[in-house]
């Protein structure tokens, strides 16, 4: 009887599950079901469990690994010293904690500013600002602004190390659940982005899971480990450690579409003329707007402004997106939607690892992604493509972009993640990191997409994580 894992990422929409044998990373099954977020989570989650681990023995009692981006994921505010340095360097670090990042605020909080934080309903505040031994003053203030508001919402501070005690007795006098961890920003052009990503875990799964009411008692929020984009982020690092060198991920969802990138880090960058916000090798950006599902209509939208379509091409595209926005469940079936599907997909793409590459006004720097060795193509768009071909080929327009205003891979390798094993890699690659690197060797680097399909879907029938 063999050693095996459950590995499960809960979406909002649909659950998914593999089962790997921890000896090898082989992946053994598969299953999905839908997301049964109007009633309990754990019912789409069991029964995916079940049909997977049916036939191998010794599967039914093997350990759960499982992330969840159900209900909405981990939503982050930002509150930092200035825009410009240190409110951007915790937005970088929300983005690889797996959070969306559904506020930005910087200097003193007042009574508008606290209006808009409340507004954006965050799980969770991150209190960055000032360097070691800098300026204390915002941090302190914002701090004591919280407190006084009874916003009770877990606060991670992340800010002057100096000031960290201080700010924690004055949110912990008040009941406000706070986590103090290092300095996101300690000196300016160093970005330490490890500590605030581990804490913001911590939170999400202390304090945040358990509170979207995705299920009746505490089991659910036992099993979760942690949010899917982080679980995701750790399986891209896994991989890139292996490939040795730079990597790019792009996952396509129904909602947002999230660019992954590991660069090696260029010794060039810590010159003089570095980032004061300082750079993030290890990064993901999320683009709000483009989606397959609620944010078709998005895409088209942003295809336009970037010149990407051709004469013609936007009335019958945005049709077809504003039917799968107001239908997100819908099942694309007849030849002529399936076409304008796929160009919405390839569209999302572009435009994400354009901004992704080109930065933003969000406040992300740009990257160089020439030394990019391999491509990858995340999301169910890509998987039910109808053969790995056609799945990596929704992503030619990425490496042929010479109109995007970024340098293009000069030499790249396209790979699909058929058996959606970045996320399953990322859960097991702390406490399994041989089945986690053999699951992605064998899946990913070797072109891989064996495994014993038991999925209760139909090709094609997911359009959302």
């Amino acid at each position: 009887m063999g050693s095996y894992a459950v590995c499960a990422d809960v979406g909002s929409t649909w659950t998914k599950v593999v089962v790997v044998d921890l000896a090898d990373g082989e992946l053994l099954a598969s299953a999905s079901r839908r997301t049964t977020v109007g009633t309990d989570v754990l019912h789409g989650l069991d029964a995916a469990v079940a049909e997977a681990t049916a036939g191998l023995s010794g599967a039914a009692s093997a350990p759960w690994y499982v992330c969840s981006s159900a209900g909405g994921g981990l939503r982050l505010a930002v509150l930092g010293y200035e825009e410009l340095v240190t409110a951007r360097a915790g937005h970088q670090v929300g983005l690889s904690a797996g959070a969306r990042v559904v506020h930005v605020g910087a200097g003193r909080l007042d009574g508008a500013g606290l209006a808009v934080l409340r507004a954006a309903r965050p799980d969770v505040v991150l209190l960055v600002g000032g360097t070691d031994g800098g300026d204390a003053e915002v941090l302190t203030a914002n701090a004591g602004r919280l407190a006084r508001a009874r916003f009770r919402v877990p606060v991670v501070v992340a800010g002057n190390a100096e000031a960290a005690p201080a700010v924690r007795e004055v949110l912990a006098g008040r009941g406000v659940p706070v986590t103090v961890t290092g300095n996101v920003l300690p000196s300016i052009g160093v970005l330490a982005a490890g500590p605030a990503r581990a804490a913001i875990r911590e939170v999400f799964l202390r304090h945040v899971i358990g509170g979207k009411r995705l299920s009746r008692g505490g089991r659910f929020a036992r099993l979760v480990r942690a949010a899917t984009p982080d679980a995701v982020l750790t399986g891209v690092e896994s991989l890139a450690d292996q490939l040795g060198g730079d990597l790019l991920v792009v996952d396509v969802g129904g909602a947002t579409t999230d660019v992954y990138s590991v660069l090696v880090p260029d010794e060039r960058a810590g010159g003089p003329g570095r980032p004061a916000a300082g750079t993030l090798w290890r990064a993901r950006t999320v683009e709000g707007d483009l989606g397959m599902r609620w944010s078709a209509p998005g895409v088209v939208r942003a295809a336009v402004a970037e010149r990407l379509l051709s004469p013609g091409e936007e009335g019958p595209l945005a049709a077809v997106a504003a039917t799968l926005a107001a239908e997100p469940g819908r099942l694309v079936v007849d030849d002529p939607e399936r076409v304008a599907e796929r160009r919405i997909a390839a569209l999302a793409a572009v435009v994400a690892v354009r901004r992704h590459a080109r930065g933003g006004a969000a406040g992300q720097p740009g990257r160089d992604l020439r030394d990019v060795r391999l491509l990858v193509g995340s999301g169910g768009v890509f998987r039910h493509a109808g053969s790995v071909a056609a799945g990596a080929g929704l992503l030619d327009g990425v490496l042929t972009d010479h109109g995007g205003g970024w340098a293009l891979p000069r030499s790249a390798r396209t790979v699909v993640d058929l058996t959606y094993v970045l996320a399953a890699a990322g859960l097991l690659a702390g406490p399994h990191p041989v089945a986690a690197a053999g699951l992605l060797r064998r899946h990913l680097l070797a072109g891989g997409a064996g495994c014993r399909p038991v999925s209760g879907g139909q090709p094609g029938d997911e359009p959302d994580g």
